[in-house]
């Protein structure tokens, strides 16, 4: 992020020495798109970081100020931005301390610019629409069972988060597997390189703690807000529609019900258009309904999904 000045917050320390610890900030953007049926975010370094830089002082909010920082350096038109968490990192030094804020932005653009990865790529485990992820889960299961021992706590713990021993899968508590698996030293940013640990491609600092802080955020949110027809073209067909939702949850649904739920809200209207280089008979192109959103229903208990077995 290019900047004039990197700010720099100074408090006074209480302990006994009085030195003057610095608290540096940088905002990092997690900026996510649809692209071929997979949510994908846009990263740095081969995928090993997220976009992020020193906080610019000119803007009057932070969330302009990063809204402006990513379209100046990417030339994507943003639709919704929200403020995630903070984070603190002070393992730079025992008087620095960096302060991350972090923003989760969603885009139809981006669709040719290289830096693009899945979501799948870090978190394997929460693609649940094939059975390819059961093997996944399965080593995650067994290893999980080694930590937790006989510790009741921790396999409770373990159980509620991946929907073992017959509890239910939480789509939107991404971070919570996440960080378990972090404590349980199964992934290599908890730097226990002696423990065997679960397929997924790492990143550097907390960077995959925020990523999975934003994917948490946006499955919880596409439940009850039209968050999805920010990823969508202007112009969908509700089968489009019903792969978007799929893509970001991870998790099958079934069509005519989710149609039924859709259709029933009004939350999209026809046009009199239909989708064009497709075989067989084209399907009737739709468009999101802004003024019916305020009580946008599109998953959960009133959704069946689809179990793979």
């Amino acid at each position: 992020m290019s900047v004039k000045t990197d700010p720099v917050v100074k408090r006074h320390d209480l302990s006994m020495d009085h030195h003057v610890a610095t608290c540096r900030a940088e905002l990092v953007a997690v900026l996510t798109t649809l692209r071929n049926g997979m949510p994908e975010v846009l990263t740095l370094q081969n995928g090993r970081c997220l976009p992020a830089g020193p906080l610019e002082t000119e803007h009057t909010s932070l969330q302009r100020g990063l809204r402006h920082w990513v379209e100046q350096q990417t030339g994507f038109r943003l639709g919704h931005v929200e403020q995630l968490y903070t984070f603190g990192d002070a393992a730079l030094a025992q008087q620095d301390r960096l302060v991350r804020i972090s923003y989760m932005a969603l885009t139809r653009d981006g669709q040719t610019q290289g830096g693009w990865q899945s979501w799948y790529n870090y978190f394997p485990w929460e693609d649940r629409r094939t059975n390819a992820c059961l093997t996944v889960l399965k080593t995650i299961e067994d290893r999980l069972k080694g930590w937790a021992g006989d510790q009741p706590a921790r396999l409770e713990r373990c159980n509620q988060a991946f929907g073992l021993n017959g509890e239910n899968w939480n789509d939107d508590a991404v971070l919570e597997r996440y960080e378990l698996l972090w404590e349980a030293g199964l992934v290599p940013e908890a730097g226990r390189e002696t423990v065997s640990q679960i397929n997924g491609q790492p990143m550097l600092w907390d960077h995959r703690r925020i990523l999975a802080t934003a994917l948490s955020r946006l499955r919880a949110k596409i439940r009850y807000t039209p968050a999805v027809f920010e990823l969508v073209p202007e112009e969908f067909t509700l089968l489009h529609l019903q792969q978007a939702m799929e893509a970001l949850s991870g998790r099958l649904m079934h069509k005519q019900n989710f149609r039924r739920l859709v259709q029933n809200q009004q939350l999209v209207e026809e046009t009199d258009r239909y989708e064009s280089g497709v075989q067989g008979r084209p399907a009737r192109l739709y468009r999101f309904r802004r003024e019916n959103s305020e009580n946008c229903y599109l998953s959960g208990a009133k959704l069946p999904l689809g179990e793979i077995s």
